[in-house]
């Protein structure tokens, strides 16, 4: 059985118990949060802020909380997560290329993968747009951002549409591996776009240890690594990975509504109960097959939609 610890902060903690929600056991051990239970994977939380997943698929369920800092299980619990070194002085107002994504932990809809250069120039610009933290934004006040900022932005998307990410998952590859190869390939493409210049520094919103990143790449005939930065929360560190949220969250809403046009009903965000109905709906008025097109058919979801279509 794989065992992997996550040591993370009160909001996390919040999300991850809502997220699970829908799979809680019921039965809470003394000094935790939630308890919850999918077909792969048993997750608990506790109040020290570490997060426990055991099973089959706790490496690849781990990974969807990727903005946290990971222990193997192998380790003692006591030992102190290694950080990578610290962001050069004066990193905010420097010129880097950002990566992040959106759509990791959500049922419905691809993964978006985007990459973007901020010049030190255009910073007044791009904040006078309202480049922020997207989580602090709306969803109409991205589409308005992204719209603004996309024409003059250096940045390369990707989009990981749900019939390819749910083949390559029932190959074998853990979503960690995926975003791991759309962050190099989109960072590769930017540094493209702009050359012969070259960014002050890369800035990788922190899904994963840097070996373990690294190690998801191994046999791609181009990796990037030069003045590579590995930061959780990295949004809020430059402009440049905010900008990159921006378009990447922009995309995925355009996604999304893509989708609800083929299922023909409203395909929400998340993976909680309301996802549970909206799935059943589709299973109900397209077939289960629908949703290899529509959703990442190895989540929870699938099961507990197919038990509710057929009541």
């Amino acid at each position: 059985m794989s065992n992997q610890v996550l040591i993370v902060d009160k909001n996390t903690m919040k999300k991850m118990q809502a997220y699970y929600e829908p799979s809680s056991t019921g039965k809470i051990p003394p000094g935790g949060v939630f308890a919850a239970k999918t077909s792969g994977c048993s997750i608990t939380g506790y109040k020290s802020g570490k997060v426990l997943f055991q099973g089959k698929d706790a490496s690849e369920e781990a990974e969807k909380w990727g903005s946290v800092n990971t222990v193997s299980s192998k380790e003692k619990s006591t030992t102190a997560v290694k950080k990578k070194t610290s962001l050069p002085s004066n990193f905010a107002n420097l010129s880097v290329i950002g990566s992040d994504e959106v759509g990791t932990g959500d049922f419905f809809g691809p993964i978006t993968v985007c990459a973007a250069y901020v010049r030190q120039e255009d910073m007044d610009i791009l904040k006078h747009a309202g480049v922020k933290d997207s989580k602090a934004l709306t969803d109409e006040k991205i589409v308005e951002i992204a719209r603004e900022i996309i024409p003059f932005v250096p940045y390369s998307l990707l989009v990981l549409h749900n019939e390819k990410y749910n083949k390559m998952q029932q190959s074998g590859m853990t979503q960690g591996k995926m975003k791991a190869l759309l962050h190099n390939k989109a960072l590769e493409n930017v540094l493209n776009k702009i050359s012969p210049e070259k960014p002050d520094a890369i800035l990788i919103d922190q899904f994963a240890e840097e070996n373990v990143y690294y190690r998801h790449l191994t046999g791609q005939k181009t990796i990037v690594k030069e003045n590579v930065y590995f930061q959780t929360k990295a949004e809020g560190l430059h402009l440049s990975v905010a900008a990159a949220s921006i378009i990447a969250r922009y995309a995925f809403l355009k996604e999304m509504d893509k989708l609800s046009e083929v299922a023909q009903l409203t395909i929400p965000k998340g993976a909680g109960a309301i996802v549970d109905q909206a799935a059943a709906k589709v299973i109900k008025k397209h077939g289960e097959g629908m949703l290899w097109q529509l959703a990442k058919v190895h989540f929870a979801n699938s099961e507990k939609a197919k038990r509710l279509a057929r009541k």
